[in-house]
């Protein structure tokens, strides 16, 4: 059993920045994909960032594409989410996941754990 937690959320204007982190727990998952999604209020959760197990591959969603940087640390058992030039439609609640496989995907259902999210805020 994997557990995640979500930290790094918080309030910041247009154009800021935040990094995110994933910390898992309860195995190492350097042998798993891991992913990003988010969910802003009244929309269904989207894809935003994948990576695969050792972080040579990396995915985007366009709309975040060029902005956003996903990352990993194995030793640490962490994954981060760099996210720069931010825009008020990034508000969202993050969450992490992770895939029991070493390939990226950005289907959210191929991910067999879930972190409980982080709130992220972007004021105009």
């Amino acid at each position: 059993q994997v557990q995640l937690v979500e930290s790094g959320g918080g309030l910041v204007q247009a154009g800021g920045s935040l990094r995110l982190s994933c910390a898992a727990s309860g195995r190492t998952v350097s042998t798993y994909a891991m992913g990003w999604f988010r969910q802003a209020p009244g929309k269904e959760r989207e894809f935003a960032a994948a990576i695969n197990y050792i972080g040579s591959t990396t995915l985007y969603a366009d709309s975040v594409k060029g902005r956003f940087t996903i990352s990993r640390d194995n030793a640490k058992n962490t994954a981060y989410l760099q996210m720069n030039s931010l825009k008020p439609e990034d508000t969202a609640v993050y969450y992490c996941a992770v895939r029991s496989n070493r390939g990226a995907t950005m289907l959210a259902y191929e991910y067999n754990y879930w972190g409980q999210g982080t709130q992220v805020t972007v004021s105009s």
